[in-house]
């Protein structure tokens, strides 16, 4: 699920965090001109996606003492060249010497000028902003994925389902691998939800797609069909887990609970006995 950069969603509290700068250094950032922030129902600031991705790069430039003039201009024409939605097509951005350079894809680019560099110029890097987006190479292309993994992470712990999803969403798009972990955390944010009990299942098919011999994901799906009622389909699911390991105390406590629903009351014994041997 891809995420309107429109949307001003952040809290002054949650940007802070998400770069690690004091509320001085913020409205810093804010007094120059980096951004200009909405205003919410209470007259709070908020932030959007693409405010985070400028306000990270001008922090970043200004630790690596580039002018406050030459990143204004420089986020100018890097805000025109952020289309609606934050792109997955990949973005850096460096301070090499006193320029400014963005990189897209093959290209490399003067932030002031417009102007092309060639790849065969060698300077001295003061600093390097990365944004949360794919590039072209495997190796930057997984950071990035890990970058908006860790993003969807805090935000989860901050109670922001709606962010913590998107989050999650663009890392599983990004990374160039099948990412386990963003599956299962995806997965079980949709399951606290009462009416995602069938957008968590669509998460655990997938990732079952990429990694069948998994117990966890196995588990999980089970989960997900008995929210949603389907207690059949969930027996299956914990009994394939238990098949994966027979060690997993917690599918034999489910799957216990099932049987009984389902009138086998020698399933319940057997199962619950397992779960209570394994639990001592």
């Amino acid at each position: 699920m891809k995420h309107q950069t429109d949307r001003a969603d952040i809290s002054v509290r949650k940007l802070q965090s998400l770069l690690g700068v004091s509320r001085s250094v913020l409205a810093g950032l804010i007094d120059a001109g980096f951004v200009t922030p909405a205003r919410g129902s209470r007259n709070e600031l908020r932030f959007t996606f693409q405010d985070v991705v400028l306000l990270r790069t001008a922090f970043q430039l200004q630790s690596a003492r580039i002018s406050s003039r030459k990143i204004l201009a420089a986020l100018k024409r890097l805000r025109a060249q952020l289309p609606d939605e934050i792109p997955l097509s990949g973005i850096r951005v460096s301070a090499v010497g006193n320029t400014i350079m963005v990189r897209t894809g093959p290209s490399q680019w003067d932030a002031n000028t417009g102007q092309l560099a060639f790849d065969f110029e060698v300077a001295d890097i003061k600093g390097d902003v990365v944004f949360l987006d794919a590039s072209s190479a495997k190796k930057d292309a997984r950071k990035q994925a890990d970058d908006w993994y860790a993003l969807a992470d805090q935000m989860a712990a901050d109670a922001d389902a709606t962010g913590a999803e998107r989050a999650y969403r663009n890392a599983l798009a990004i990374s160039p691998m099948p990412f386990y972990s963003a599956y299962v955390d995806l997965g079980a944010l949709l399951c606290e939800s009462d009416s995602r009990y069938l957008d968590a299942l669509a998460v655990f098919d997938e990732a079952l797609a990429h990694f069948p011999e998994d117990a966890v994901l196995n588990f999980n799906r089970a989960v997900a069909l008995e929210l949603l009622g389907r207690l059949i389909e969930a027996e299956r699911s914990y009994a394939r887990c238990l098949e994966i390991n027979p060690r997993y105390a917690d599918a034999h406590h489910n799957l216990a609970l099932i049987k009984e629903q389902l009138g086998d009351q020698q399933g319940l014994v057997r199962h619950m006995s397992a779960y209570r041997k394994l639990s001592s």
